[in-house]
């Protein structure tokens, strides 16, 4: 399904969902252990071994968090060969070298190489910049395949029509009312490649994003939304270009018992906190 079937624009409630969117602490001492009268060799020795144990299940501990997947043998069936990399850890492969319209391009013709597109290419059409005609036509001309440039452009001008935007608040170029900002953040969590040949891949991007407006006056404050984005992506004037994609809401985890903040500080912290470049 395309980006114009699928209305790639932002939605109200995060992701690009437009309308019809698929989208460690020791245990407490007895006492003072500085202050108090010395203790006999009895006592000395119960601390050593409360020590020690500590220890013992601190090591356990780590061992446990940094073992492999869910066999107990190692990948090459000994007892003491390195654990494999889980799935959506980082292979600490560089994935560019250069940028175009401020979006990371020139990736490797290989699956890595497409998650790492697939990330990048979904943090950039789940900006802001997307909101505005002259920056969302940079952004979708510099990553879709030539051959589907014309229908995911129509595709998404239809889904950012000014109604749309006044519909969020905003005015006809994006802009945010005065004493406003507007955020739009799309943050991947992780990559997985469904299918892939030579010279075509199929990638889902499971994202975190933020959504809304920050102000006193704000009746859509910042939001997070959970959802994951699928790409149809095709090896084109060698680089990995977007041909399709389609969305669906989750994996939701459940939701912490952090306080929520102000929206100053919201407002500041979209200031002040730039964004990355996407590496499998």
């Amino acid at each position: 399904m395309s980006l114009g079937d699928e209305h790639g624009a932002r939605g109200e409630d995060g992701g690009y969902g437009g309308t019809g969117q698929t989208r460690t602490r020791l245990p407490d001492s007895a006492g003072d252990v500085y202050g108090g009268p010395r203790r006999g060799n009895r006592s000395s020795s119960r601390s050593l071994v409360t020590v020690v144990g500590v220890v013992v299940l601190l090591i356990a501990a780590i061992a446990f968090a940094n073992r492999g997947g869910g066999d107990s043998g190692s990948e090459d069936g000994g007892g003491g060969g390195k654990a494999g990399a889980a799935p959506t850890s980082a292979t600490g492969e560089r994935p560019v070298k250069s940028k175009a319209a401020g979006i990371p391009t020139g990736y490797a013709q290989d699956d890595q190489g497409a998650q790492s597109a697939a990330a990048n290419y979904t943090v950039a059409l789940g900006s802001d910049g997307m909101f505005n005609t002259a920056k969302r036509h940079e952004i979708v001309q510099t990553i879709a395949d030539p051959s589907a440039l014309d229908q995911l452009q129509s595709g998404f001008d239809a889904d950012y029509s000014a109604a749309f935007l006044k519909k969020i608040g905003l005015d006809d170029d994006g802009g945010a009312p005065a004493g406003s900002t507007f955020v739009n953040r799309t943050l991947p969590v992780g990559t997985k490649v469904t299918s892939s040949s030579a010279d075509a891949a199929t990638v889902e991007v499971w994202c975190n994003s933020l959504f809304g407006l920050t102000g006193d006056t704000s009746t859509k404050p910042v939001t997070n939304g959970w959802f994951t984005v699928t790409l149809k992506l095709n090896w084109a004037s060698d680089d990995w270009k977007v041909l399709e994609t389609s969305q669906k809401t989750g994996p939701t985890p459940v939701n912490g018992d952090n306080p929520v903040s102000g929206s100053d500080e919201i407002g500041k912290a979209v200031d002040e906190f730039g964004g990355f470049t996407y590496a499998r």
